[in-house]
């Protein structure tokens, strides 16, 4: 299966998202907490994907996504959002997020998505 990152500034957020992913055969290599983070990561552990929260401090995730398009143009990318925030869920897939998935999040979504991506 793949190997992912995931960046969310919540850290329950990244446990329960690292719990559903390995629950579904898939390896996290690593965890970031803003986007920042998630670009250095990205470029040390090269994942074959990336979870990435929209509202986070320090750099959002549509700016992290967009960093790290420059950084590999093919690089697949599973946006999450809060309800409401549609608007920024449109900005990210033309940032070049593939797919979205909306808080709260059931593993069956997840899966679907990350199957989807890959």
């Amino acid at each position: 299966m793949a190997k992912i990152l995931i960046t969310d500034d919540a850290a329950f957020m990244r446990m329960q998202l690292k719990d559903i992913l390995t629950k579904l055969g898939h390896e996290v290599i690593g965890e970031a907490e803003n986007g920042h983070v998630a670009i250095e990561k990205f470029k040390e552990l090269q994942p074959e994907l990336v979870t990435m929260d929209i509202t986070m401090p320090e750099m959002n995730g549509v700016e992290a996504v967009k960093e790290i398009k420059k950084i590999n143009p093919h690089a697949k990318v599973i946006m999450c959002s809060a309800m409401g925030q549609q608007g920024m869920v449109v900005e990210a897939i033309q940032a070049g997020a593939k797919d979205f998935i909306v808080k709260p999040f059931t593993p069956e979504r997840i899966g679907e998505a990350v199957n989807k991506v890959l």
